[in-house]
């Protein structure tokens, strides 16, 4: 979502506008008018393209070629939207308001096919799969709400008790920083927490929350999500887990998009323009130094 910069988004459907054709006669139309002078399409498009226009470029093209090869639904999306609002609650909600939600939808969509793009280049093996599921032996996957005193602490575990959602009393009591995750903490083993916290999150079932529990840092509520299970009976989950990984990767993702580029034959006619999908030359690796014993 680090696309969702403020200024690209406001760019993008100013920039698309004169995109097309940069020197149509059409684009010397006003959009503003002032006793100073009249701001047309032309100045408007040319100004956005200065500030923005590699960006929004980039958005535009990438969401045209993928399209070609890759579907993203409408539940999708909607899917994706919660998943955020879930994750970092009203900083989210802010640029939905902001940017407005048919807007914000477009971005996720875009982030969403960059993403089948790199799956499509990961290969998950039966050793990653082991080697994940190594990893997590001894360990649990929890999630906590931590207040600062008692009183507030019971409140919390009275309105769990009658059936409130776990993330959603997180983001709105949590003064941690897993409140926007909803309170999860995710895989941790032994050591990792203080001994109070611990004691408590290690003695608990899968599904059962805590009362509160008292640490230095406040007043916990505990809840453990997940515990590890026959190798087996989570295959499916480690394979996601190992594939979103792998997918996560800056040079997988890049090397999904530049192969997409490549196939689709883009070429850029505006010259200002047109290195937005040039990758830029790495420096010539240098000789070596000879040491005074190989003069």
């Amino acid at each position: 979502m680090k696309k969702l910069a403020i200024a690209a988004i406001t760019a993008t459907s100013l920039f698309a506008l004169g995109a097309c054709d940069n020197n149509a006669a059409d684009n010397s139309e006003v959009v503003a008018e002032t006793k100073a002078g009249n701001i047309t399409k032309d100045e408007l498009y040319e100004a956005m393209k200065n500030r923005f226009g590699k960006d929004v470029l980039t958005e535009l093209v990438h969401e045209k070629v993928l399209s070609e090869n890759y579907e993203i639904s409408d539940s999708e999306v909607d899917a994706e939207i919660q998943n955020l609002k879930d994750q970092y609650g009203p900083q989210f909600e802010m640029v939905i308001a902001q940017q407005g939600e048919n807007v914000v939808k477009e971005m996720v969509k875009v982030d969403l096919l960059r993403r089948k793009a790199a799956e499509e280049q990961v290969e998950v093996t039966e050793d990653d799969l082991k080697e994940q599921y190594e990893s997590l032996k001894g360990q649990i996957r929890a999630s906590h709400i931590l207040v600062d005193d008692e009183e507030t602490a019971n409140e919390v575990k009275q309105k769990l008790d009658d059936g409130g959602d776990f993330a959603e009393l997180a983001q709105e009591y949590s003064k941690d920083g897993s409140a926007q995750n909803g309170g999860d903490l995710g895989w941790f083993g032994k050591d990792r927490m203080v001994k109070e916290f611990e004691d408590a999150a290690f003695s608990l079932k899968e599904g059962e929350i805590s009362a509160p529990v008292k640490s230095e840092f406040g007043f916990h509520i505990i809840q453990v999500t997940e515990t590890v299970k026959p190798y087996e009976e989570m295959k499916e989950e480690l394979e996601e887990d190992v594939k979103r990984q792998k997918t996560q990767d800056p040079q997988t993702m890049q090397s999904a998009l530049d192969d997409a580029i490549k196939n689709a034959d883009v070429k850029v006619r505006d010259k200002e323009l047109e290195d937005t999908f040039t990758a830029p030359e790495q420096p010539a690796e240098q000789p070596a130094e000879q040491t005074e014993e190989g003069q």
